[in-house]
């Protein structure tokens, strides 16, 4: 008989190794966008993402060709969080496109990098989720009264005010958040100078100390609402024009 403080070496003995999940397009896409919002744009290579996967780089490229695909297919995901106006209710279209846009804006603050890639991604519009968040905000802009062209070209027109605004909203916060400020503190600050600046010179930024007592983030929201409002009112007086021609 062996030895009682000796084990018997068995396969069914030892401890079993945690298998790590197979590799696969999605989930290469999914640690791409978690790797995105841990730690910027800068931080993406093949190499440190075949790290967090606990895989090769060259086990990666069996699923994605090379870095540019994988920015479009990250891109192309998180479209696919957005929510899809209805284009049921013509007269509804201006809210259908408010709500888009909200959705849009959210997505571009949650994911700070992607407004950096839209640029870089090529044809991303032949994405799936880009191609169905097009379809539905141009079947809106289409139900409301503007031909497909001018469809295509109003929903162009949104998206460029919404990712130019949450483009400086993402910088700015990204910018906070390495300061270790909160926006309360950064908020807290200039009014101070605000303050100073305004008993110098009576009368110049005056105007704007009333804000200081708001929440920063709602001030924030109360802009964006403000600006695409301004953008929905000019869409609407074209739209006057084209059902009265």
């Amino acid at each position: 008989m062996p030895p009682k403080d000796k084990a018997i070496p068995s396969v069914w003995a030892r401890p079993r190794k945690k298998e790590q999940p197979a590799l696969s397009q999605e989930r290469i896409v999914a640690e791409a966008i978690q790797l995105l919002d841990a730690e910027g744009i800068e931080s993406l290579s093949m190499r440190s993402l075949g790290t967090r996967l606990n895989a090769g780089a060259t086990s990666l490229y069996r699923h994605v060709a090379n870095k540019d695909e994988l920015i479009e297919l990250v891109v192309d995901e998180v479209y696919g969080e957005l929510e899809m106006p209805a284009a049921d209710d013509p007269d509804a279209w201006r809210e259908a496109v408010a709500g888009f846009a909200a959705s849009l804006r959210a997505m571009a603050l949650r994911h700070s990098w992607v407004a950096t890639l839209l640029g870089q991604v090529g044809l991303v519009q032949l994405g799936p989720n880009v191609s169905r968040m097009s379809e539905a905000v141009i079947a809106v802009f289409n139900r409301a009264g503007f031909s497909l062209e001018e469809s295509d070209q109003a929903m162009g027109t949104v998206i460029s005010y919404v990712v130019g605004l949450a483009t400086n909203e993402a910088a700015y916060l990204s910018m906070l958040a390495r300061s270790g400020q909160t926006e309360q503190d950064l908020v807290q600050a200039l009014r101070e100078a605000a303050e100073q600046n305004a008993e110098e010179n009576p009368g110049r930024h005056s105007g704007v100390i009333p804000y200081f007592d708001q929440d920063p983030s709602e001030v924030r929201d109360a802009n964006f609402d403000y600006g695409l409002q301004r953008v929905l009112d000019g869409l609407t007086v074209r739209l006057d024009q084209i059902k009265g021609s």
